[in-house]
């Protein structure tokens, strides 16, 4: 028998992936024609054997119920609604009632697994506080159900959900995964976001970061509580987490010192800001060995919320969630775990809108020569600084939010 180009031969093998299937959903036979034709291929040219790929692609159906899909024959388009909490409002996000319920469970936790951290804390300098706090907000401590099918929710996001490539590329990983044998498809479970375990990673992260550190021979952030720790301290390490620098700190913001300074991109050391008039909280002075350091302001609500000088180290938080409020609920949490107080500085109420309705603003100011980092219907610092920017020309005081 003559050989097969390579091109034929991917075919002949993902043919023979499909038994026939009595179809169900709107997007059954597309979906198989998906599988068949991109997914299949791609993961055998990865290294996936045929036979795991023909074992867990083999009667998969799309799940239409996850949030945020759109059609699969139709471009993609960021949803109208913020299914996503860290991308609202942040007042709603930090309610002392779930601090102190995560402060209680952390410290008992922290006395548990003390040697695990000290160690981990050791090798990687991460602070076992910053990990301890990512579990919390990520599982609550590994108690969170996490119920979906990993492939299946990966793949119908790689079929018709928004960032198709990546989530190409995540299914890919996921069966990369199976096939080293790590966890039993039927444990693989995920998120609606696709993704996995106590750590909450997508599957192309846990094959950079996720430790075997229970020494059973499997990386497993499902089950294993030294494999979830040491996996999430060594995603902060490999992202650039800096030794012996905190998150950040709340300040004083005088209004001499616009709001439209905030971001990575307008740091400076922290002594220029403490010279511009800006102050530590209950007037404590910033650590000495932070002041020469380069220092950002954070201004998560504008001028309608706490705001904060933050660190490279909060940057590296971002890493994990792309959210400012996600990385200061992380930090925050962190520190009460010492001293269990909230901010100093209230959250005023502020309005709201849908993400349809931030786009719509983003695309105005885009209009108008502002970079709002990306019309996405989500309210970051450039979004926040440009909106302070559109308020200054308009010989407004700058609040940085929304009007």
């Amino acid at each position: 028998m003559p050989r097969l180009a390579l091109p034929c031969l991917l075919a002949f093998l993902v043919l023979s992936i499909a038994p026939a299937l009595s179809i169900a959903g709107p997007y059954d036979t597309q979906f198989r024609q998906f599988l068949d034709r991109e997914i299949a291929p791609a993961a055998i040219s990865a290294g996936v054997p045929q036979s795991v790929v023909t074992r867990e692609l083999s009667g998969l159906t799309p799940d239409t119920s996850l949030p945020g899909l759109g059609r699969p024959d139709a471009p993609e388009a960021p949803p109208s609604v913020n299914y996503q909490s860290e991308f609202r409002a942040p007042a709603g996000y930090f309610r002392d009632s779930q601090f102190n319920a995560l402060v209680a469970q952390g410290r008992r936790l922290a006395k548990q697994h003390a040697t695990t951290l000290a160690r981990i804390e050791r090798e990687t300098g991460v602070p076992g506080r910053i990990v301890l706090a990512i579990w919390a907000r990520e599982s609550g401590y590994g108690a969170a159900k996490i119920p979906k099918d990993a492939l299946r929710t990966l793949a119908t996001r790689a079929f018709m959900g928004q960032r198709r490539d990546l989530f190409r590329q995540e299914t890919i990983a996921a069966l990369q995964i199976l096939a080293e044998g790590h966890i039993s498809r039927a444990r693989m479970k995920s998120s609606w976001g696709g993704a996995m375990g106590q750590p909450q990673f997508l599957p192309s992260s846990f094959l950079r970061h996720a430790v075997d550190y229970d020494g059973d021979g499997r990386r497993d952030i499902w089950t294993s509580v030294p494999d979830t720790l040491a996996s999430i301290a060594r995603y902060l390490q490999w992202h650039g987490w800096v030794a012996n620098r905190d998150w950040g700190y709340e300040a004083v913001i005088p209004r001499s010192v616009s709001c439209t300074n905030e971001g990575p991109d307008r740091g400076r050391p922290i002594s220029e800001w403490v010279a511009a008039g800006v102050k530590r909280v209950k007037d404590r002075p910033f650590p000495a060995h932070e002041v020469p350091q380069p220092g950002f302001l954070l201004m998560p609500a504008g001028r309608y919320g706490p705001a904060f000088i933050a660190t490279d180290n909060f940057y590296v938080l971002k890493s994990y969630n792309e959210s400012d409020v996600y990385a200061l609920f992380v930090g925050h949490l962190a520190d009460r775990y010492g001293n269990n107080t909230g901010f100093v500085q209230d959250w005023t109420p502020i309005k709201t809108r849908s993400r349809g309705a931030v786009r719509k603003i983003q695309l105005e100011l885009e209009a108008k020569g502002h970079d709002v980092g990306g019309a996405d219907g989500l309210i970051g610092f450039k979004t926040r600084r440009s909106l302070g920017a559109a308020q200054e020309k308009a010989g407004r005081k700058a609040t940085c939010w929304l009007e």
